[in-house]
């Protein structure tokens, strides 16, 4: 008999069972920061094992020392365990995407049509109600002329040591995560990109500069100009930016991968 799998993700319902909460209070805790669980093409929720150890933690803070919900979070940001709320990706990306269509007094239907996405789906995003992928907000970028980096909230002053806590994140469509590594270098653009299961970049996207990618754990399935790469753990890969590509973590488990774009053009 083969021994059971374990899987790499949780669901919320197993993970509240694991920590001894509702899903209900999972989900508050979620809307104030707390965690920020990958989410799945159909929008599931998929919780890792730091998950779980950082909402035990807030079950004990909660049960134990009899704190609130704001507090725990607060209490939480104290210990280093979660990052600030202004590092929230997707409200940043949702703010700066209608500044820039209000600044260049374009519609939602202009810009879309442009970009060739929905209205809807436009709407959605500068309300940070979805999502988009890599492919799409490099669309956008390019759109209005500026770059994917300055998502990131670009006016926070640069920094020699970037503690793992520190790290600007955008979470590029579901079950993507993109965390920069340094920022205010005119030359190179390095990211930590964790990619969930099945998540990908969507479309295919091209731009100018070249590119290096060294995976650090999982499985990448990368599309180039017609060809097709299967890479693994330790593989590392070098392409000019300008050849259409796309990509797509394949496995089970979440992908890491270092990811070097030069010249910034993200």
């Amino acid at each position: 008999m083969k021994p059971a799998v374990i899987e790499p993700y949780l669901k919320i319902g197993d993970v509240a069972r694991l920590v001894g909460v509702s899903p209900s209070v999972i989900r508050s805790w979620e809307s104030l920061g707390l965690t920020r669980p990958l989410r799945t093409a159909s929008k599931y929720r998929l919780y890792t094992p730091e998950d779980v150890k950082l909402l035990k933690r807030a079950r004990f803070l909660r049960r134990v020392r009899g704190l609130n919900a704001p507090a725990i979070v607060q209490t939480l940001r104290r210990e280093g365990r979660v990052r600030p709320t202004s590092d929230n990706a997707a409200g940043a990306i949702a703010v700066h995407l209608r500044q820039l269509r209000v600044r260049s007094g374009h519609s939602l239907a202009h810009v879309a049509k442009a970009v060739g996405i929905s209205v809807g789906f436009l709407s959605a995003l500068e309300r940070s109600h979805m999502s988009a992928s890599v492919g799409t907000l490099r669309k956008l970028a390019r759109f209005y002329q500026t770059n994917i980096l300055d998502f990131f909230d670009p006016a926070e002053s640069n920094s020699r040591l970037v503690k793992p806590a520190r790290r600007k994140v955008l979470e590029a469509g579901p079950g993507v995560r993109m965390e920069l590594l340094a920022w205010g270098n005119t030359v190179m653009e390095p990211h930590l990109f964790r990619i969930a299961p099945h998540a990908g970049s969507g479309e295919s996207y091209a731009h100018e500069g070249e590119e290096f990618l060294f995976v650090l754990q999982g499985a990448l399935h990368l599309a180039l100009a017609g060809e097709e790469y299967q890479l693994k753990r330790g593989d590392s890969f070098y392409f000019e930016s300008a050849t259409p590509h796309r990509w797509k973590n394949p496995g089970r488990k979440e992908t890491w991968v270092l990811w070097v774009n030069t010249p910034p053009t993200f």
